[in-house]
């Protein structure tokens, strides 16, 4: 039985929202965040990375770092400024990206419920940004970025859905700086308990993206819980920031991949040895069109690699993914990459770069090859949350991204 809870969020006034909200803070590094802000005082970006504030050598993990977000936090209230709600809402959040539009429901959910499996997982997280994100809620004791949850959609839900935003007038509506239509409404009362109803019929909710944030509310809550005698288990800290959406509303990009050293072999050595496992051949079209179809950029052309024979259909569904096939068949075998989330040898880019970035990081001579996927679906999220199993780190790109800022839960 899932927990679905209203909250008081700590949210800008309508007339500055698109100032404050920001782009989460995993999508940009330092350098683009330092940019994104440059002109705008009360840019959420200030809180959630707020190194850009400091020295350029400030180790962005030192807790001088997560001490000026709280600082900035405290003065985004009084400068944006940010509001508290005086009674716990259900919030509405709409985002239009060209035709694909997506609406869920702001939120907290229970770290019990993620500690327990009922909200499942499909990535493992990394130590170092579960610390990061641990390190900002404890300090600034607030959850400044939500969690991307997602379910099987319940009709019951999308019909009070519809009708808040039917019948009433968002509290924020903006374009972003991507072209992105935010939209946002507080849902009447009277609809909030059919919500914590019908969610809570959920066998299980799943988490799309923001593993390192559901990780980071889990381990804050047990510092906020071993320095509180009188615990009881209510208090904000058991609850952490979601939205959650529909499954079937959801969109998937691909997640590319592009590796900086051929493991001391040359092009042609290289391309060799990937012809073990794969039929390689040249290609107009650098973007997959189904399944078991993997573009390669190598030396100004693209190829089109193509599983053969020695590709052999696994038991566990993650290992027939095409993530999987990539990994397990030619970065590790032939490029040494053994474990993407710590190898400096590979990096992550995102569907919604395109091709031409993998093209640009080849051509610059920064990368020596990239591989563009084709993505996987939610219904593939689903079955591998449910058989217990991971993904591949950096499987999945979710498009259109949360803002930060517009609804923060304090703890």
């Amino acid at each position: 039985m899932a927990v679905i809870r209203p909250f008081k969020a700590v949210r800008p006034k309508e007339e500055v929202a698109h100032l404050v909200a920001s782009v989460p803070y995993d999508v940009v590094n330092r350098e683009e965040a330092a940019e994104l802000v440059k002109d705008n005082k009360i840019n959420f970006l200030r809180v959630t990375r707020s190194e850009i504030e400091l020295p350029a050598d400030t180790n962005p993990y030192d807790k001088i770092v997560y001490e000026k977000a709280k600082e900035n936090f405290e003065k985004l209230k009084s400068e944006a400024p940010l509001i508290q709600d005086e009674k716990p809402n259900f919030y509405i959040y709409h985002l239009t990206m060209g035709e694909q539009k997506q609406v869920g429901i702001a939120a907290t959910f229970s770290v019990d419920d993620y500690d327990n499996d009922v909200i499942k997982k499909h990535e493992k997280t990394r130590k170092v940004k579960e610390d990061d994100r641990t390190n900002h809620i404890i300090t600034t004791e607030a959850q400044t970025g939500a969690v991307f949850l997602t379910y099987k959609g319940i009709d019951k839900v999308n019909e009070v859905v519809d009708k808040t935003m039917n019948e009433n007038e968002p509290v924020y509506s903006f374009t972003s700086e991507d072209g992105i239509i935010h939209k946002m409404w507080i849902m009447p009362e009277e609809y909030n308990q059919t919500v914590i109803d019908e969610i809570g019929k959920a066998k299980n909710l799943y988490i799309a993206d923001g593993h390192h944030r559901a990780a980071s509310a889990g381990r804050a809550r047990a510092v906020k819980k071993e320095n509180n005698p009188n615990h009881t288990g209510s208090e904000e800290y058991n609850y952490f920031l979601a939205v959650l959406f529909p499954a079937e509303q959801l969109k998937i990009l691909p997640y590319n991949r592009v590796v900086f050293d051929l493991n001391g072999m040359d092009e042609d050595g290289f391309l060799q040895k990937a012809k073990t496992n794969f039929s390689i051949e040249e290609t107009n079209n650098p973007m997959p069109a189904e399944r078991r179809n993997i573009g390669m950029y190598l030396s100004g052309k693209w190829y089109l690699l193509q599983p053969n024979e020695n590709v052999k259909p696994t038991e566990d569904v993650g290992g027939n993914l095409d993530v999987s096939i990539l990994q397990n068949y030619l970065l590790h075998p032939i490029l040494g990459v053994e474990d993407p989330r710590t190898d400096n040898n590979i990096d992550f880019i995102g569907g919604i770069r395109g091709t031409q970035e993998l093209e640009k990081l080849v051509d610059s001579g920064k990368a020596k090859v990239a591989f563009s996927m084709f993505p996987v679906s939610v219904d593939d999220l689903i079955n591998i949350s449910d058989a217990g199993e991971t993904m591949p780190p950096k499987s999945t790109w979710f498009e259109p991204k949360l803002r930060d800022g517009l609804v923060v839960h304090t703890i």
